[in-house]
């Protein structure tokens, strides 16, 4: 959950009074937010402490089990199997709360790790969270979404470090990650916009490394030339562009994979970020993952978010409290995909705005990383050193416990510009 720096307005950066509930330079509200709220349709379903209604769980995987028979229907090949294998994890949940609700139990324990909201048409400028078209105030933190702060501010200018690493591991002799991290103009009055993006490749023959270049290449030249012609004026914009670079990429790898047998069922992840206007627009299909990572005040440990949902029937367990995190990162299933670029079925993208302000990191992964490094390690020694050597850190420490995959990280550093 994000923390707010006593002392200072996490927005503009302003100095605040220890007493002051709004910030005096940009208006931004400087309460303590709100426990986390999920929107799933039309219902708000609130977390209180570490419960949540049984009913309410349910809520959730009827609408799951409604969207994976369909799926299951449409779908042939692998991307039946896979649509077979939710089905029937979904239904082993859906009996488990049934049973608990015969018992008598009203609520259960769950993770703090709830599903990212998936897609959403207006972004709050202070927290990031989702909401509806036409909502006044954030449903997460309460700001009003046509704040002041939104228009006509004197910011300080911010600038982007970057890095980029990746490795074969310990046990795999190629490397099917594909991993990038540039800088590319926006035109010729526009400043520069950072690109980080990692795909992790799946399938035989050397198909998953093919299937994740095609991505990573598919997805820098769209965004080149679709940024070149017209610049997005609106986050919804700005989105559906991403949208587009992967739906590009989703559909070459189709056509490849159906043009060679050899390569047939490949796929892969892809997660990929673009920092722009003090903001960070996210696209994400898989298990990489994208965290925000924020320096701690005097001796408190950094604050953390995972901003993307793994799309694995493991990651679905250990959201609503089936499984425990440490239980995850051995369990035998966690490496089945319910969504890649280049599953053979419409594809869905879940996408993100994230504002950002100095000092925030910017870290994208394969899950090569997180399986052998904690969020805790991850967000302590991606802030430890400058990005590249975090980012040589993190996959060293990867390696000594083990390097059982290909590891990637990407990472971006928003700092204050020096004045001239």
């Amino acid at each position: 959950m994000t923390r707010h720096v006593q002392g200072q307005c996490r927005v503009c950066g302003t100095t605040v009074g220890a007493t002051q509930q709004v910030c005096p330079h940009c208006g931004a509200p400087l309460i303590p937010l709100p426990e986390q709220v999920i929107v799933t349709g039309e219902r708000q379903l609130t977390l209180t402490g570490d419960t949540m209604s049984i009913r309410d769980l349910m809520i959730i995987v009827e609408a799951g089990i409604a969207f994976w028979r369909r799926q299951y229907e449409a779908s042939i090949g692998v991307a039946r199997e896979q649509a077979g294998q939710a089905l029937r994890e979904l239904s082993q949940i859906l009996a488990s709360l049934a049973q608990q609700i015969s018992q008598g139990r009203e609520t259960v324990r769950i993770t703090s790790r709830l599903p990212a909201q998936r897609q959403y048409p207006l972004a709050c400028p202070l927290c990031g969270r989702g909401n509806r078209a036409g909502a006044r105030f954030c449903v997460s933190c309460g700001s009003p979404l046509s704040a002041p702060w939104q228009i006509n501010l004197s910011l300080p200018p911010l600038q982007t470090r970057i890095a980029v690493r990746s490795h074969v591991g310990q046990v795999r002799s190629t490397n099917e990650d594909a991993v990038y991290a540039g800088m590319f103009s926006l035109g010729e009055q526009q400043p520069f916009a950072a690109l980080l993006l990692v795909a992790d490749g799946m399938g035989g023959a050397a198909a998953g490394e093919v299937a994740s270049q095609l991505a990573s290449e598919t997805i820098k030249t769209f965004l080149q030339q679709t940024l070149n012609e017209t610049l997005p004026d609106t986050d919804e914009q700005w989105l559906a562009c991403l949208q587009g670079a992967m739906q590009a990429a989703h559909e070459r790898i189709v056509a490849a994979a159906r043009a060679d047998p050899r390569r047939a069922g490949m796929g892969t992840t892809a997660t990929l970020a673009l920092i722009t206007h003090r903001q960070a627009y996210l696209a994400h299909v898989g298990d990489s993952r994208a965290y925000l990572i924020t320096p701690g005040t005097g001796d408190e440990a950094p604050v953390y978010i995972q901003l993307t949902t793994d799309h694995t029937i493991v990651a679905r367990l250990v959201d609503i409290g089936q499984l425990s995190p440490e239980a995850a990162r051995t369990h035998l299933q966690r490496h089945i995909l319910y969504r890649s670029l280049g599953a053979d079925q419409p594809l869905a993208i879940d996408t993100r705005v994230q504002p950002l302000a100095a000092g925030d990191v910017l870290l994208l992964c394969s899950d090569g990383l997180y399986n052998h490094v904690t969020d805790e390690e991850l967000a302590r020694l991606a802030l430890a050193d400058e990005p590249t050597q975090a980012a040589s850190a993190l996959i060293d420490l990867a390696n000594q416990r083990g390097g059982h995959d290909n590891i990637s990280v990407a990472l971006a550093r928003i700092e204050t510009a020096p004045t001239m």
